[in-house]
């Protein structure tokens, strides 16, 4: 996958950055700066173009996945993590994803599809990747979902449906609403590295 590692002062500690539809790896990187300065960073594009815009994985319509490619590329990407921690060094079991909208998806997606993929997760803007399946147990993994109370895309009733599935396998979940849209804002990631401050130092 196309992607690109910074080495942080801590090496014990990793970003996983996964931008919305038709951003790249380079879009999320002031925010983990500001989340986490001396981490490592890796940072990753997706694999899949709509319409010349990268996503992480495929969608029929607005809000509608397809959900076999979703389930392939989620199995693409928890591979590439585990390559990725071998070639650069870093410690696959504390590694934190940041993910917004579409990346926010693909994030949520390795918490539904496997067990403990990841340290933490902050999610902005997500939906629920896959209905009728079990969470894998959590066992209080960390998660932060920002989400918008007028957000067109994913509505507060989606956000509650994957706080509410996400803590029934154990995650210790906190959802942070902003009064806007689908839109990230500086006060919602303000909220999110208080929270990793708290959680994750």
């Amino acid at each position: 996958m196309k992607h690109l590692f910074e080495k942080g002062k801590n090496r014990n500690k990793t970003l996983l950055l996964l931008h919305g539809t038709g951003g790249d790896e380079n879009d999320l990187i002031p925010l983990a700066k500001h989340i986490d300065p001396e981490a490592n960073i890796l940072s990753v594009r997706g694999n899949v173009l709509e319409n010349g815009m990268p996503r992480f994985f495929k969608r029929l319509a607005e809000g509608v996945f397809d959900e076999e490619d979703l389930i392939f590329r989620t199995n693409e990407l928890n591979a590439f993590l585990s390559e990725a921690a071998e070639t650069y060094s870093f410690d696959r079991s504390e590694v934190t994803a940041i993910g917004y909208s579409n990346g926010a998806n693909i994030a949520g997606s390795l918490l539904f599809h496997f067990e403990r993929p990841l340290k933490a997760a902050i999610l902005h803007h997500p939906m629920v990747p896959r209905r009728g399946v079990t969470v894998p147990e959590l066992n209080d993994l960390p998660v932060f979902i920002g989400a918008g109370m007028n957000d067109p895309i994913c509505r507060p009733e989606e956000t509650e449906e994957l706080s509410d599935l996400l803590k029934g396998a154990g995650g210790n979940v906190l959802v942070h609403w902003e009064n806007h849209g689908h839109q990230l804002t500086s006060s919602e990631v303000e909220a999110a590295a208080a929270w990793y401050r708290e959680n994750l130092n």
